[in-house]
């Protein structure tokens, strides 16, 4: 990427223009290098338009702070308020991200605990979905079933979950869950024509129980399994973001059995 655009990048991610993304970038790598080991440093620098490359070699000691301070830093540096800065950092964070090979980057910012989070975006990668045994091993247990079982109440629960999520929230649990899981999601949300379709805790279940030629109450621990194990495989906040679109019972009485 050259360094035109990389700083177009980060003065529409920061509300600035080119010198203030330029002078953002400097300060915001500049204390990234105090922060950071010379290592992976060295390695993201390859990758970085050349004006940037100077910015990336620390001129002392490397040190160990938490983002709270690496923000006060870059406030400091950059003479602005915190909040200001924390929106400067995020922009130069989201700019590596499109410059950098994310393998390379991902080197970088592994060094930095999870309260640098908020500010690396999509510079840190989330981890990679739980392998299909492990999720199914968990609704086994659950639901006190064999792992043949597991899968098909696994498929029939979240194709139903796909009909009652927006189109989005679909989309965004399918990088979440074991990718064999994705297909029910998405045969629901084609069902609903990627609409949330409205439908009570009852008659959630009494669909399953139809799917599955059950009754209500096994048809319950069967999503209480799925939907659990739905919890504990996906990150907070897009667990967050799926609870925000079902009733406050569901979560309740299947997420939290």
């Amino acid at each position: 990427m050259d360094y035109d655009r990389y700083l177009a990048i980060v003065a529409r991610e920061a509300g600035t223009d080119r010198e203030g993304a330029e002078r953002a970038t400097r300060v915001v790598v500049v204390t990234l290098a105090h922060r950071a080991h010379e290592g992976p440093l060295a390695d993201v620098t390859k990758h970085v338009p050349e004006q940037m490359r100077a910015w990336f070699s620390p001129k002392h000691p490397r040190e160990t702070f938490d983002a709270t301070e690496f923000v006060r830093r870059v406030a400091e540096r950059e003479a602005v308020d915190v909040a200001e800065a924390a929106r400067h950092a995020r922009a130069v964070f989201y700019g590596l991200s499109r410059a950098v090979p994310a393998d390379v980057l991902d080197e970088l910012v592994a060094e930095l605990p999870r309260d640098y989070d908020p500010l690396l975006g999509p510079a840190r990668r989330p981890p990679p979905p739980w392998p299909l045994e492990e999720f199914l091993g968990r609704v086994a247990d659950r639901a006190d079933v064999d792992l043949k079982t597991a899968k098909r109440i696994s498929k029939t629960v979240l194709e139903l979950l796909g009909e009652r999520l927006a189109g989005g929230e679909v989309r965004d649990l399918r990088h979440e869950l074991p990718p064999e899981l994705g297909e029910p999601l998405q045969r629901g949300d084609e069902a609903s024509g990627g609409l949330a379709t409205k439908m009570s805790l009852e008659d959630f279940l009494q669909r399953i129980a139809d799917r599955e030629n059950v009754t209500l109450d096994v048809a319950r621990v069967h999503a209480r399994a799925v939907l659990s194990t739905v919890r504990d495989a996906v990150r907070p906040k897009e667990f967050h973001d799926i609870a925000s679109e079902l009733p406050r019972v569901y979560i309740e009485e299947l997420c939290y059995p």
